[in-house]
């Protein structure tokens, strides 16, 4: 099993991640990762993220913005 993120622009168009993709090795990393670099993600231009399991949705989009 390999977690990735797919990262999108709000109208869900695939966005290339900043630092190339990240692979991980539980869906508790992947998770802790998104957690601490959202935000830079965000200001690269990404608006959302799809959690992946070995290429296969498991949830998402889920939005990089904070909650109005």
């Amino acid at each position: 099993m390999v977690w990735t993120w797919r990262f999108e622009k709000a109208d869900g168009s695939s966005v290339p991640a900043p630092d190339g993709t990240e692979e991980f090795p539980t869906q508790g990393d992947a998770e802790s990762w998104i957690g601490e670099f959202w935000k830079g993600l965000l200001d690269a231009g990404i608006d959302q993220a799809v959690l992946l399991d070995d290429g296969e949705k498991v949830y998402g989009p889920m939005s990089l913005h904070d909650a109005e």
